[in-house]
């Protein structure tokens, strides 16, 4: 590994330190080197506040050595005005010495021209450095950006012999309690968790936080004809929460009805998803809805856990779509990754 990619590689460790806080800011970390040896460090640790590369540069202690310094960040700095200043010109500022960086950044609004300036202030400009890795850090943010949607994640679970829930639809408990503690975590590193109707009625989830610590994600529920118990978790007002119908929009404490064509529901959706500026969802079921998508092509990665429970009949769960990406135990659970062919 070359001393570029060992400093960017440290620049993407920090940049994983705001999962779950960011979005939908792509996420980003900064490291300050001088003379080979790091001077500064810093994250974008929430959205609204400081960026990565401010952060680092307000912890170097002695900032005449900027001047002669170089900095890692994994995405271009941005070049534009939004609820911060632009990173370019604080750089440009301290007159640093050489920036390099993972991955050009997508968005409209900056798309090579925090490159350019730098450049056209003399300073040193290599990127590409660990770009692979960083494409993957910040899938989420280029998706949203150049595909206008949500990256969206399929997730379930499945018994042995393939039903994702029982004959009365209910699918509680066919993973064991240390998948269920990962799929917490999950949703604490995600903008938004979506289910069906009938998961929603039998199931009754949260769709919260519990088992891990983080923020809870926005709670999305399909009910094309406003069928669901006023009582049910969904609706306790308690995390804001959309419900996507096909009768009517109405604004309530925590609670979105939100009326979208039955022609195309899918589509209308995650469309209505990205308007709201939405960044990344992870489809929890059920199997119908869960179908839907993949049909569609709404998706970009499927996580799904297989469990040694029986039914012997029940809800067929949906068939993997894609390539097997990886695959890993979780107790007596198996855990597959699938991606897109």
């Amino acid at each position: 590994m070359t001393p570029d990619e060992l400093f960017m590689q440290r620049a993407q460790e920090l940049a994983r330190l705001g999962i779950g806080t960011v979005s939908p800011n792509p996420r980003v970390g900064c490291v300050i080197v001088h003379d080979t040896k790091i001077i500064g460090e810093g994250w974008h640790q929430k959205f609204g506040e400081a960026h990565a590369e401010v952060n680092a540069i307000r912890s170097v202690s002695d900032q005449s050595l900027l001047k002669e310094s170089t900095v890692y960040v994994n995405l271009e700095p941005c070049s534009h005005f939004g609820k911060t200043p632009p990173c370019v010109d604080l750089l440009i500022k301290h007159h640093v010495k050489k920036v390099v960086i993972s991955n050009r950044d997508p968005n409209p609004l900056v798309g090579g021209q925090g490159i350019e300036k730098l450049k056209a202030a003399g300073i040193e400009v290599t990127f590409h450095v660990l770009e692979k890795e960083g494409s993957e850090l910040n899938k989420r943010f280029f998706t949203f950006i150049e595909k206008q949607r949500p990256y969206i994640i399929l997730k379930w679970a499945q018994t042995a012999d393939r039903f994702a829930a029982q004959r009365n639809f209910e699918s509680k408990w066919i993973s064991n309690e240390f998948s269920r503690q990962l799929v917490h975590q999950w949703r604490s590193e995600e903008d938004a968790v979506l289910v069906g109707t009938r998961t929603a009625s039998h199931d009754n989830p949260s769709l919260t936080v519990r088992d891990w610590s983080g923020r809870n994600p926005i709670r999305i529920v399909i009910d094309r004809f406003l069928r669901l118990d006023d009582h049910l978790n969904l609706f306790n007002r308690e995390q804001k929460t959309i419900c996507y119908n096909v009768l009517k929009h109405e604004e309530h404490k925590n609670l979105t009805l939100a009326r979208i064509e039955e022609e195309n529901f899918i589509e209308n959706l995650v469309g209505d998803l990205f308007k709201r500026n939405i960044q990344s969802v992870i489809v929890e079921g059920g199997a119908q809805i869960l179908q839907l998508f993949i049909d569609g092509s709404y998706w970009d990665e499927a996580r799904v856990f297989s469990s040694t429970r029986i039914f012997g009949e029940g809800i067929q769960a949906p068939i993997a779509p894609g390539k097997l990406t990886a695959c890993q135990k979780m107790g007596t659970d198996r855990l597959e990754y699938f991606t897109p062919d």
